[in-house]
């Protein structure tokens, strides 16, 4: 079987379904892309200073105020640019220069 020549991974295909996949909008872009190509990213807040979050759970009975975390998803030229996924060489390894160019 042949090596693939993906330069990132995604970990899983387009799934045995038949028909089309659902599609999901890029969070940076507005893209229109299939949910198996994306990258999905979290974003939200916690409160990490204890004294604050002490204060906090002084004043008010509940929890649910510690934080929130949004799922995003993320098209692959995005995520490229944004430094989500990095590109990698036939090995595995991170490459950090430009993309080398084939010879013909």
């Amino acid at each position: 079987m042949p090596e693939s020549k993906v330069p990132y991974k995604r970990g899983w295909g387009t799934g045995t379904g038949r028909g089309h996949q659902a599609t999901v909008d890029c969070a940076f872009c507005g893209r229109k892309v299939p949910r198996y190509k994306t990258f999905i990213t979290y974003s939200g807040f916690r409160i990490t200073d204890p004294a604050l979050r002490k204060e906090l759970d002084q004043n008010n009975d509940q929890r649910s105020i510690s934080g929130s975390s949004n799922k995003m998803y993320t098209c692959p030229a995005c995520a490229r640019s944004r430094g989500i996924v990095q590109r990698r060489d036939s090995d595995g390894q991170r490459q950090f220069g430009p993309k080398k160019r084939r010879s013909k």
